[in-house]
């Protein structure tokens, strides 16, 4: 796969997740958040697992401890994310989380320089900046008060790029981009189930007035988008991941236009623009600048 190619699958992950921004709101007005996020991880795991034993037998490096430890630890970072954004919709706007949700962007090459020691390409700085403001002006160029939801959106947005950073490490350890997945979804729902069962009540009804949220999100924006994920870091670096990922911010304003009859506001153009201008130079400039580099 080339990282063009990589890059594009990352793209879709991200317009599957732009999608499944609206179920996630709407979900809870049935269920709770730690029911919500247990069913739709229990879901993507079942989804992915007969395709873990088909990537088994074509495997070529056997899963050690360390490896067995990462998948854990991803499995910790997704979980820590999920959990941290469900709850934080609670107490914030759609805007103001889509907007702070994206700021992984910058968190992702900050990890990689402070605790990885791996310096990105220069264009990343500039490529992250310029998605950010994109973002901002996506949500319409204004944040209405910060709540206790938007600090946790804060949060979140810190494992997400930790989740992006461990997911990018380790499959290229492995070579088993299946075997994380499977392995994170059920981390993650084993731990918020564990939750669920001792602050939230349920009930069947409850299940059932969430269950169109639960299955779009478990087989889709969890199960695909997450797997399109983890295959596509193969080949593309954790830092351009980032920024090609917080595009699901356009593709949710999209999508909610087009579905719910939202509106974009002016500014938001101007932000698309910018987002698109930052996936294409992330994409083009580091081939560009190795072109240009006199042969040793």
């Amino acid at each position: 796969m080339t990282r063009v190619q990589a890059n594009l699958l990352l793209l879709l992950a991200a317009a599957i997740w732009g999608g499944g921004f609206v179920a996630q709101s709407t979900a809870m007005k049935a269920i709770g958040p730690f029911w919500f996020i247990a069913l739709r991880f229990a879901v993507a795991t079942l989804a992915v697992l007969p395709f873990v034993f088909l990537e088994a037998r074509k495997a070529r490096v056997k899963t050690s401890a360390r490896h067995a430890k990462l998948y854990v630890l991803t499995g910790l970072a997704l979980f820590s994310g999920a959990a941290t954004q469900q709850i934080g919709l609670q107490t914030t706007t759609v805007t103001n989380s889509s907007f702070i949700t994206g700021l992984y962007v910058v968190f992702v090459p900050l990890i990689a320089v402070f605790f990885l020691r791996r310096a990105p390409h220069w264009i990343i700085w500039p490529g992250a900046l310029m998605a950010v403001a994109g973002i901002y002006l996506l949500s319409g160029g204004h944040l209405s008060a910060l709540t206790s939801g938007d600090l946790l959106t804060v949060v979140c947005a810190v494992f997400w790029a930790i989740q992006i950073t461990l997911a990018g490490t380790t499959v290229s350890e492995t070579g088993r981009p299946l075997a994380l997945s499977a392995v994170q979804f059920a981390v993650t729902a084993v731990c918020a189930l564990a939750i669920a069962a001792a602050v939230e009540p349920i009930s069947l009804s409850a299940i059932s007035a969430a269950a169109p949220e639960i299955l779009y999100v478990g087989i889709f924006s969890s199960g695909l988008a997450f797997v399109l994920q983890v295959i596509a870091q193969r080949c593309t670096t954790p830092s351009q991941a980032a920024i090609f990922l917080s595009s699901e911010a356009l593709f949710g304003a999209s999508l909610a236009a087009l579905l719910l009859g939202e509106t974009m506001p002016a500014a938001g153009y101007t932000g698309c623009a910018l987002m698109f201008t930052a996936m294409l130079v992330v994409e083009l400039v580091p081939g560009f600048t190795r072109r240009r580099m006199p042969a040793s």
